[in-house]
């Protein structure tokens, strides 16, 4: 009997030892599939943005040139306007990077006071999971490509510059027209290197123009602001790289400049709203 009795409680023994390993390897399993099915890679957050001041260009006085009767003047006029399709924004950036669950619980978190990162603006909500370069020459239609196979890349079809431009009222040939200004792409001069959630865009990969800086002219490597495109939403997305305290067009420090679109011609003085948001790190 008690022979018996021990061999059963060795067939327990070992019953027990591999229903636990069983257990493990289960349990491991499921810590390997919910780590492999992870979200990988935050994405931009909206922000909330706090007008400071908000001016334009004062028109100068004329200047006169006198009439004598009889005569006939040549004259070389020079002058300027101010901009009926653009909209600019600068200002400074602070921000928090955090550690939370989605109902907002903190676990942890630091402050950035010189924060490294980009600014988002868009007219409307954007989802980024296919996050792309804006193709300034793409086919003007959408859905005829896969646009999730170039996430952080550039797709052939979506919206294009003349799209874009008929969308805010503009004329192919204005000088201020969208492929006019986003005019840098790929070359020897090229915007930095930077991410947008998972995605990774690199140098020189998008269209982009500079901002000005406090010398009145564009500089390498300052003030970039790039063109993205969501697809999900047929989205043109203006991307500002941050600077750190860097002297602006004002001869202000600034972490950020960029422009948006806005239609301002024929009388239209009704606004456009824009969604902020940011990536810091």
């Amino acid at each position: 009997m008690d022979r018996r009795k021990k061999r059963f409680q060795g067939v327990w023994l070992d019953a027990s030892i591999i229903l636990l390993l069983l257990i493990l390897i289960v349990g491991l399993k499921l810590v390997r599939f919910d780590l492999k099915n992870k979200i990988t890679g935050a994405v931009p957050f909206g922000a909330t943005p706090s007008e400071v001041r908000s001016e334009t260009s004062i028109a100068p006085a004329p200047s006169p040139i006198g009439a004598i009767a009889g005569n006939v003047t040549e004259v070389i006029i020079s002058g300027y306007s101010v901009t009926q399709s653009w909209q600019g924004y600068m200002g400074n950036v602070t921000g928090v990077i955090t550690l939370e669950d989605s109902s907002n619980y903190t676990m942890y978190n630091w402050n950035v006071t010189n924060p490294q990162g980009e600014v988002y603006a868009a007219n409307n909500s954007v989802t980024w999971t296919n996050i792309q370069c804006f193709n300034l020459t793409a086919t003007g239609t959408d859905g005829s490509c896969d646009q999730t196979a170039t996430a952080g890349g550039m797709n052939l079809c979506g919206k294009n510059a003349s799209v874009l431009e008929i969308e805010f009222g503009m004329n192919p040939t204005d000088v201020d027209g969208v492929d006019e200004t986003f005019n840098m792409t790929q070359g020897s001069d090229q915007h930095d290197v930077f991410y947008t959630g998972s995605h990774m865009f690199d140098s020189g990969e998008c269209a982009f123009a500079r901002m000005f800086g406090s010398t009145g002219e564009a500089a390498n490597n300052q003030w970039e602001e790039v063109l993205l495109w969501d697809p999900n939403g047929n989205n043109t997305v203006f991307t500002a790289l941050l600077e750190q305290d860097l002297l602006g067009f004002d001869a202000r420090n600034h972490d950020f400049q960029m422009m948006v679109l806005e239609n301002g011609r024929l009388g239209d003085t009704s606004a456009t709203n824009y969604y902020f948001y940011i990536e810091v790190e």
